[in-house]
C-alpha cells in the first residue's frame, strides 16, 4: 500500500487560476521542508513546468485517456516512491473538474484522475465577479457526482477580507463544504496567457516569491495539508511497465531549451530506465551535437518565437542535417516537426530556412488544432510497426504544407493522414502527435534499441 497525502486542485472551468493556487501551495509546502511531487491531469506541458519552479522537482502528467488505470497509477506510485520519496502529492486538475473526453461520462477527465487516485478534491473558484452566486457554483460542482465530494474550497481573486467573508459564508451555508483560504486580485502573480495557454515558467513574469508571501497570509495551509492526508492508503496494485534495465544501451541527444520544452517527464524516465543515457542540448545556442549521440529526439515547444535565432544557428541546422542523412534515428513531435521541414513561416509572413529533413513548410495560421488522437501506423518506423495503433494528443496552430509522400499515421476515425517518415533508411519520424510512452511502453524500447544501433554507428 502506498499512503501518500495527496490533493487534487479542480475548478469549474478554465481560467479559474488553478495554476496560480497550485503554485502558491507546491512554494508554500515546500518552504516547510516537505518534498512535494506536482502532478498535472491531462496532456499539458506548460502548467507542469510552473510546477518544476515551484516545487523544485520535476512535474508529471496523469492522463486518465492515454493511460490504463493500472499504468497511471504505476507512474503516481513510481513519481513519489523510492528515490523520487515525496511527502504530499498536488495534482493539478484540467479545464473543469468534469471535462474530458466525453460529454456523457467523465472519461479523461481530472475527476477520473481523482477517482483513480482515491484523492480529495479541492475546488479552486475566481469569486472577482461573484458573491452570493459562488455558492450556487459551489453546490453544482458538489451535488453534481455524489462519488466525488468536494473535501475544500479556495477562493481565487478575491477583493479583499470582506469579499473573501461573502463568499465563504454563503458557500459554508449552502453547502457545509469549507472554504480553505484565497488568493487576492493581483495580476503579479497571476501566470501570464498566450495562444497556446500559459507562458513557460522561464519566460513568466509570475515572481514566486511574491506569490508565496501574499498566500502564506491567506491561504489555510495546514487545513489542505490535512485534507491531503485524509487520503485514504493507495492500493499497490499492479505495474504493468518495464523493470528498469541494469547498464547504458544508447545515447539519446535530447533538445531542450526555451524553443523545445514539451516533454512528459515520465517519457524520458522510460527512456532511462531502459537504459538510454539522456543528453540535453539547445538548437538555439549549441553549434554541434553532444558527442556519442545515437538518436536525437527534438520535442514541442514554441519554434515560431525563436525562429529567428533558430535560422540563424546555421552550424546546428547542418549538424542535424547530417545526422539525419547517417541514417541514424531522429524523432521529432509537434515543434520538432516545425524545425525539420524545409522552413518555418512565422505569424507575421516572414519565412526562416530551418533543417530540411522534413519536405514541405511549417506555417502558422491562427488556428488551433486540438484534440486526443488514435492513429494507425501506416508502415514501420522509429516508435511503431506497420498496423500498431498509437494514441496522443495534438495542439498547434500551424500546418505542414505540401503533404509528404510517406505519411507515418491514418488517424483511427478516418482516413485523414498525419505524420511523416523520412531519411534515408527512414530512420526519421516527425509528426504533430504527441504520444505518451506509457501508453505502450514498446514504442520506447523500439526508440532505444534505436538508438542503441545509431550509438555503435
Amino acid at each position: 500500500m502506498t499512503s501518500i497525502p495527496r490533493i487534487v486542485l479542480a475548478a469549474p472551468g478554465t481560467g479559474q487560476g488553478k495554476t496560480t493556487v497550485a503554485a502558491a501551495l507546491l512554494s508554500l509546502l515546500r518552504a516547510r521542508g516537505l518534498r512535494v511531487a506536482p502532478f498535472k491531469a491531462g496532456p499539458d506541458y506548460v502548467d507542469p513546468s510552473h510546477h518544476r519552479a515551484a516545487a523544485g522537482r520535476p512535474g508529471r502528467n496523469l492522463d486518465a485517456w492515454l493511460l490504463p488505470p493500472d499504468v497511471l497509477r504505476a507512474l503516481f506510485r513510481r513519481a513519489v516512491t523510492g528515490e523520487r520519496e515525496a511527502d504530499v502529492a498536488v495534482v493539478e486538475g484540467m479545464m473543469g473538474l468534469f471535462d474530458g473526453r466525453s460529454a456523457t461520462s467523465d472519461e479523461g477527465s481530472t475527476a477520473a484522475v481523482a477517482k483513480l487516485l482515491a484523492a480529495p478534491v479541492v475546488l479552486v473558484l475566481d469569486v472577482w465577479s461573484m458573491a452570493r452566486s459562488a455558492a450556487a457554483v459551489v453546490k453544482g460542482m458538489h451535488a453534481f457526482d455524489p462519488a466525488l465530494p468536494l473535501a475544500g474550497v479556495v477562493l481565487n481573486r478575491a477583493a479583499g477580507p470582506g469579499h473573501y467573508a461573502l463568499c465563504r459564508d454563503a458557500i459554508l451555508q449552502a453547502t457545509g463544504v469549507p472554504v480553505l483560504g484565497w488568493l487576492p486580485a493581483d495580476d503579479g502573480v497571476a501566470v501570464p496567457e498566450r495562444n497556446l495557454g500559459l507562458v513557460l515558467a522561464g519566460e513568466a513574469e509570475m515572481d514566486l516569491a511574491r506569490l508565496a508571501e501574499r498566500a502564506a497570509e491567506t491561504l489555510e495551509v495546514d487545513a489542505l495539508l490535512e485534507v491531503a492526508r485524509s487520503a485514504p492508503p493507495l492500493p499497490a496494485g499492479p505495474d504493468p511497465l518495464p523493470a528498469p534495465v541494469e547498464g547504458r544501451r544508447a545515447v539519446i541527444a535530447v533538445a531542450r531549451d526555451a524553443a523545445f520544452d514539451f516533454y512528459y517527464e515520465d517519457n524520458l524516465d522510460l527512456l532511462r530506465s531502459l537504459g538510454a543515457e539522456l543528453v540535453f542540448f539547445s538548437p538555439l545556442a549549441d553549434v554541434r551535437l553532444p558527442e556519442g549521440a545515437g538518436a536525437l529526439y527534438l520535442g514541442g515547444g514554441y519554434p515560431e518565437l525563436h525562429a529567428e535565432r533558430l535560422a540563424a544557428n546555421d552550424a546546428m541546422l547542418r549538424a542535424v542535417r547530417r545526422f539525419a542523412a547517417s541514417g541514424r534515428p531522429v524523432y521529432a513531435e509537434c515543434g520538432g516537426l516545425m524545425y525539420l521541414s524545409g522552413a518555418l513561416v512565422d505569424e507575421a509572413g516572414r519565412r526562416h530556412a530551418m533543417a530540411g529533413v522534413v519536405p514541405g513548410t511549417s506555417r502558422m495560421t491562427g488556428r488551433v488544432t486540438i484534440g486526443y488522437r488514435e492513429a494507425e501506423a501506416l508502415r514501420d518506423s522509429l516508435l511503431a510497426e506497420a498496423g500498431q495503433r498509437v494514441r496522443g494528443h495534438e495542439f498547434h496552430y500551424s500546418v505542414l504544407e505540401s503533404p509528404p509522400p510517406h505519411p507515418a499515421y491514418r488517424r483511427a476515425d478516418g482516413e485523414e493522414t498525419e505524420g511523416v517518415v523520412a531519411g534515408p533508411a527512414d530512420n526519421v519520424l516527425a509528426s504533430y502527435l504527441h504520444v505518451h510512452f506509457a501508453t505502450d511502453p514498446r514504442m520506447a524500447e523500439r526508440l532505444v534499441r534505436a538508438a542503441s544501433r545509431g550509438s555503435a554507428a
